[in-house]
């Protein structure tokens, strides 16, 4: 079964958060997607992105027990894609090679390090591709051919 990532964003937009209007109609989407989604692939998460999406939860107004709650139902229901020592070292090369933020690297790192083909992120270069994985943007207009592909098939 194909494995696709999902990025701190996606998952954000899934937990509820809306910091402004236009955002309601990202929050169904990405529900949307994720439900979709479960039954057609095997959805990953970096646990780079579970720690981020706790420090968004509680910025966004969550208490503290209400985002670890949250984290750990996504833990709970996705793959968890680890972070090690190996998996910093290959995301500073990503970072430096390809001019990405350290903590995006790391991400996309731990996505192709867990076999995934597809890592879908609202705020990556969508169509950037490195070690296998491509970034697709779930939430554009027009929706990425493999992505719609596989919620097709």
């Amino acid at each position: 079964m194909i494995r696709v990532a999902i990025d701190t964003n996606i998952l954000a937009y899934a937990a509820g958060v809306s910091r402004s209007p236009a955002d309601d109609g990202k929050v169904a989407d990405a529900r949307d997607l994720l439900r979709r989604l479960s039954s057609r692939a095997r959805l990953v998460v970096p646990v780079q992105a579970l720690a981020e999406l706790f420090v968004v939860l509680t910025r966004s107004g969550d208490t503290r027990d209400a985002a670890r709650d949250i984290v750990l139902r996504f833990h709970a229901t996705c793959v968890a894609a680890e972070s090690a020592s190996g998996t910093l070292l290959s995301a500073l090369d990503a970072a430096v090679a390809h001019q990405l933020q350290l903590w995006d690297a790391l991400i996309l790192t731990a996505a192709a390090e867990a076999g995934c083909t597809l890592l879908l992120s609202e705020d990556m270069a969508p169509g950037f591709t490195w070690r296998g994985v491509t970034l697709v943007n779930p939430l554009a207009a027009s929706l990425d051919a493999r992505l719609s592909g596989l919620l097709e098939g």
